[in-house]
């Protein structure tokens, strides 16, 4: 069996994956703000998760007439219960740095505040969309609100 080779940007199973931008600030550049994933955020963003899908399954086995609609309970609650202790430590790790030029992040994504579009909130996550077409979700921030109201102020 052939050795696998694991390269720089292989992030299969969090292989040679890394949580932080590893890129040094350039001369001038300076760190504005730093975000990680708030674990109550967290958490509780997974509990309205469950309770949603366990309501749906529910519903639709109520729905088709079938009499263990229970079922649908406990099967949502331990598939988000399952994707939650397996993703979550992962989820909880990474790390995007504002800086007064650049918005930087896991894997070493980076992009300048010039080609920032707009910035959006969704539920717990601040979604960057910029010029280019790319998408970048700063997820379970206790505020996004005011994730956005920094990211913006960066960016003007």
């Amino acid at each position: 069996m052939a050795r696998r080779q694991h390269h720089q940007h292989n992030a299969v199973l969090g292989m040679n994956r890394t949580f932080a931008p590893t890129l040094p600030l350039e001369d001038g550049e300076v760190e504005l703000a730093r975000y990680q994933a708030d674990t109550m955020t967290f958490w509780r963003s997974q509990a309205w998760i469950a309770l949603f899908f366990s309501i749906l399954a529910a519903g639709i086995l109520i729905g088709i007439g079938n009499a263990y609609w229970w079922t649908g309970v406990v099967g949502a609650m331990a598939a988000i219960g399952v994707r939650t202790l397996y993703l979550g430590p992962d989820e909880r790790k990474d790390v995007w740095v504002l800086t007064n030029r650049r918005l930087m992040g896991p894997m070493n994504r980076s992009t300048t505040l010039s080609n920032i579009s707009a910035v959006n909130v969704i539920w717990t996550a601040v979604q960057v969309v910029t010029i280019t077409g790319d998408k970048i979700l700063i997820r379970y921030r206790p505020d996004p609100a005011e994730t956005k109201a920094e990211i913006e102020r960066a960016a003007s």
